[in-house]
């Protein structure tokens, strides 16, 4: 079994609860068609879901395929407690494929051999993270004595003809990040999905903006995002709305949302980020 040799890095993850009675109704959630804002004060203990087939664990649905939302995908924040996990933690193998981001604790994710025999084993510190593709059987648990907390991304995968992908693990902190092409390196990409590889139909990055740095126009694009902040606090310009966000919040952007960003400071501010990609847009056509 791999296990991490160096200090674990660390990043934000909610630690649910309730507000007290005394505190005013006031929150930062947005719903729109183009975007929707969940901050990290939504995260509390009476929204979770309970999966079948999971021990000992509770998650918050981030994300879900809505008619005028983003739909290419479903994104959770899972908390596994000691001892928890499952066996059977997809309920649409062969179909979906996945992606695992470790935010606090520790998290065993086991292969069956006999499909992938070099990556039986893996445990995943904070900052580590797996790709499942659609054909991997899986299981996840935890061994340590803390829960553990995730980011779970699962999409319906797009097969291509003569390209099949394969598992990916890792730790985004041993990766080195690309610079954005003019930011003096300010505004950098932390890439964990081979990037040069058509057979992978999503990418999950994670961006780092020092303060000040900038993205200097809309982007608008297919390309849908589920984006978790990991660090910082930033405004975000989603559509015609600037919306102030932070460590723990959550946004989720239908295609050509336009979108750009103001790192504010003091702190980096880092993102998780999802996107679809390298595939032909279909119409209907048998």
């Amino acid at each position: 079994m791999n296990t991490p040799d160096r200090d674990a890095p660390r990043y934000y993850a909610p630690d649910a609860g309730l507000p007290a009675q005394t505190e005013l109704l006031t929150s930062r959630a947005v719903v729109t068609e183009a975007y929707t804002v969940i901050p990290r004060g939504v995260l509390r203990d009476i929204v979770v879901s309970v999966l079948p087939g999971w021990t000992n664990t509770r998650t918050w649905i981030l994300n879900r395929p809505v008619a005028g939302g983003a739909t290419t995908f479903a994104q959770y924040l899972v908390e596994v407690g000691p001892g928890g996990g499952s066996s059977t933690p997809e309920p649409e193998p062969g179909v979906v494929e996945s992606f695992v981001f470790v935010l606090e604790g520790e998290l065993d994710i086991s292969l069956d051999g006999l499909d992938f025999p070099e990556h039986r084993e893996h445990r995943l510190a904070p900052g580590g993270f797996a790709y499942l593709p659609p054909q991997a059987r899986w299981e996840v648990s935890n061994g340590g004595g803390a829960p553990a907390k995730f980011q779970w991304i699962r999409k319906a995968h797009q097969p291509l003809a003569g390209h099949s992908p394969a598992p990916v693990f890792g730790n985004e902190a041993d990766l080195e990040p690309a610079a954005m092409p003019g930011t003096d390196n300010k505004w950098r990409t932390t890439r964990m999905i081979p990037v040069d590889d058509i057979a992978y139909d999503m990418h999950v990055n994670v961006v780092t903006f020092e303060p000040g740095a900038v993205i200097p126009f809309a982007e608008t694009h297919v390309m849908e995002h589920g984006l978790y902040v990991l660090e910082g606090k930033a405004v975000y310009r989603l559509n015609q709305d600037w919306v102030e966000v932070q460590e723990g919040d959550y946004m989720s952007l239908r295609a050509f949302c336009p979108q750009a960003c103001y790192a504010g400071g003091p702190s980096n501010f880092r993102y998780l980020l999802y996107k679809d990609v390298n595939r032909q847009v279909l119409l209907g056509g048998k």
